[in-house]
């Protein structure tokens, strides 16, 4: 059974395109998300996207979604510092999951360098722009395809 991918984005990731290029890129979430569909592709898996600016929606989506994934990519966006909600649903969801971000967080304002997800992660990949969606997916069906 090929694996099945979740990629979960956060708030504001719906203005990618239109947000500081300098930062973000100038991909709009729709062009990501068809480099990661044709990437699942070659790969052999599927993806279900989903975007939310509410947190809530985005519990709502993991537990619905997650009993027929094998895997969550995430960019929580602005919720990657407060998004309790967000990683207790991860962690009920049991599936590995790997944590996204465009820009490097790192090197950016110091309130962005905290994470609430990256300790349970797979892994994160930030700075590498719409490239790091790929680099995960990537990653994350080797893992769940052992």
């Amino acid at each position: 059974m090929p694996a099945t991918i979740l990629v979960i984005n956060g708030p504001n990731l719906n203005n990618l395109g239109k947000r500081d290029s300098s930062l973000y890129g100038t991909k709009t979430l729709g062009d990501i998300e068809a480099d990661i569909s044709a990437k699942a592709s070659e790969l052999g898996a599927g993806v279900e996207f989903f975007q939310s600016n509410h947190e809530g929606s985005i519990v709502d989506f993991i537990q619905e979604s997650s009993a027929g994934a094998s895997g969550i990519i995430i960019n929580a966006g602005a919720l990657t510092q407060v998004g309790y909600s967000i990683l207790d649903a991860l962690l009920d969801a049991g599936l590995p999951f790997i944590e996204v971000h465009l820009s490097n967080i790192h090197g950016r304002e110091r309130f962005r360098r905290r994470s609430v997800f990256a300790s349970k992660a797979v892994g994160q990949m930030a700075g590498f722009g719409p490239a790091g969606y790929i680099y995960a997916l990537d990653h994350l069906v080797s893992v769940v395809n052992g």
